[in-house]
């Protein structure tokens, strides 16, 4: 650890040709030549090798690798005929890139959806008493759709078993016809329910979701529904769901759905809400802590970042593990096929691990980046004791790049409600990103207004996107990951997190600490420079 301490201003100066040096890196054949130095390309966050990606899905562990599919279209950097592209990890941070699992077929594109590792092989389909692997996707048929049919969206089925490399079709397909004609009738997520001994599905259908259940993963019957009276309904519902997880406070059991909606996200666009309550194997009820958070058209909501969308967790994590590990599509709906990257379209999320606790504002989904992305640490710069008066500068030569950094901070804040603290990013352009809190309005910001390229779309910087704070306390505690063209931040612990992207003209190379309204003393900061992951 090296450690920094100033009298009035404290240096964590940048290395401006840090992605340079760390392309020096070894990295897999399958990565293109100059992939890493793209512009506005990510150096640790999951990124297609070209063209373009969106939701994840059928994110499963299985003999010791994390899978993750994606909505993928290999023909262009727009949306297109949805295949399933997928790649794997053995820690969550370095990535292999595969070939494409799933291809569209006679019955339609393959959207959103999920996988499970059947080990009782409850569907007949494993091989040599080894389980297989399951994929439940939607099925969306472009031709009924334009035939002006409202039944072209259907529920269906793939097995593996080789290790996810290769996927057959279920030969019966689809498993959950749209017997309702519902426009939007899409997103399968499947858990086993060890309660009721069955497979529970949860699907969006349009305003509401459906569960159905299982015991083989091939005959199915509808359980019930939920959702038309709760919750936001600004735009269509997708993606949900489903996973019981433990209160940290109590240790007792809730479950949690998380719900994406689009549009009607808090700062426009693209959103994720989710619920707390309880599933008995056939119906999900409201906990009554919860229930008045979510009444009428209020919600409660993951991520108050514009881009953090249709995220969903991983199955089959090992018990030993015990985590609940999210990860989302980092874009928004409003302006995703429009960014300014030329031969690849957007990014995951950093992947999360989600727990759930009793807060100042009821029960609350916490988030926080899994704790192996701290293998991408470098030497750490430390600060303690010192008091923000206006500015302090982050300058110098100590190798610790704006652009690839990871901020741990915890200030105390001045008595009285004018404070506005936070950290800036800027470059020799005048561009500037700005995160942090604002005391008068007791709420989070990040402000990409004059962060670079903005001119693609009139509501991508078309405001300072905000978040309320629920803690009470004086200290103020952000932990934040900047990742060339993002920022992810989570404050307080994980109870309120902001996903952003933007896009400098320039990589950012400048990096201050800022106060308004009153001196702010810095409890701790520690700077990481973060190396580059591995995609191979």
């Amino acid at each position: 650890m090296k450690k920094l301490v100033l009298s009035a201003l404290f240096f964590l100066p940048l290395l401006t040709g840090c992605r340079n040096n760390m392309e020096k890196e070894t990295t897999g054949a399958a990565v293109p030549p100059g992939y890493s130095l793209e512009p506005h390309r990510p150096q640790f966050h999951f990124t297609p090798e070209k063209m373009w990606m969106n939701d994840p899905n059928g994110m499963v562990y299985y003999d010791g690798e994390y899978h993750l599919f994606y909505q993928y279209y290999p023909d262009s950097t727009v949306w297109g005929p949805m295949h399933w592209g997928h790649a794997v990890s053995r820690d969550l941070v370095n990535w292999e890139h595969l070939p494409i699992a799933l291809y569209p077929d006679s019955l339609g594109y393959i959207f959103s959806g999920s996988a499970v590792v059947d080990r009782n092989n409850t569907s007949g389909l494993g091989e040599n008493g080894k389980p297989p692997l399951i994929a439940i996707f939607t099925h969306h048929s472009e031709e009924k759709a334009k035939a002006g049919r409202q039944d072209f969206q259907y529920q269906s089925i793939a097995y593996s078993n080789d290790r996810g490399r290769t996927w057959t079709k279920y030969a019966g397909n689809p498993v959950v016809p749209n017997t309702e004609k519902i426009r939007d009738f899409r997103d399968p997520k499947v858990i086993w329910d060890e309660a009721s001994q069955q497979w529970i599905m949860v699907f969006a259908a349009q305003d509401h979701v459906k569960f159905w259940g299982s015991p083989d993963l091939i005959n199915w019957t509808h359980l019930s529904d939920f959702g038309r009276e709760w919750g936001s309904h600004g735009g269509v519902w997708e993606c949900p769901d489903l996973f019981p997880i433990q209160e940290e406070n109590s240790g007792e059991t809730k479950w949690v759905m998380l719900l994406s909606i689009n549009p009607g996200g808090p700062n426009g666009g693209s959103a994720t809400q989710y619920f707390v309550g309880h599933f008995d194997g056939k119906k999900f009820t409201l906990d009554p802590s919860f229930a008045p958070q979510v009444s009428g058209e209020k919600a409660v909501w993951l991520d108050y970042g514009p881009d953090d969308y249709a995220g969903v967790t991983w199955s089959d994590i090992p018990k030993a593990d015990g985590r609940r590990i999210f990860l989302g599509w980092m874009s928004n709906w409003d302006y995703a096929t429009v960014v300014p990257t030329e031969t690849w379209r957007s990014a995951m999320t950093l992947p999360r691990k989600l727990t759930l606790k009793q807060t100042a504002a009821g029960l609350r989904l916490l988030s926080q980046p899994v704790k192996e992305l701290e293998s991408l640490r470098g030497e750490v710069f430390s600060l303690e004791g010192q008091t923000v008066e206006r500015e302090l500068d982050m300058g110098g030569q100590s190798g610790v790049s704006p652009s690839q950094m990871e901020v741990i901070l915890e200030a105390e804040l001045p008595e009285g409600p004018e404070t506005d603290f936070g950290i800036a990013l800027s470059n020799s352009k005048g561009e500037k990103y700005r995160i942090g809190y604002n005391a008068a309005k007791n709420e989070f910001y990040s402000d990409r207004t004059k962060a670079g390229v903005t001119g693609f779309s009139e509501k991508f910087a078309a405001k300072i996107h905000t978040a309320p704070r629920i803690s009470t306390e004086r200290a103020l505690r952000l932990h934040l990951f900047f990742d060339v063209a993002s920022c992810e931040m989570f404050a307080d612990g994980g109870e309120v997190v902001m996903t952003e992207a933007f896009f400098p003209s320039e990589d950012f190379s400048e990096v201050k600490l800022y106060s308004s309204g009153g001196d702010v003393k810095v409890i701790e900061a520690r700077v990481y420079p973060l190396n580059k992951a591995v995609f191979r």
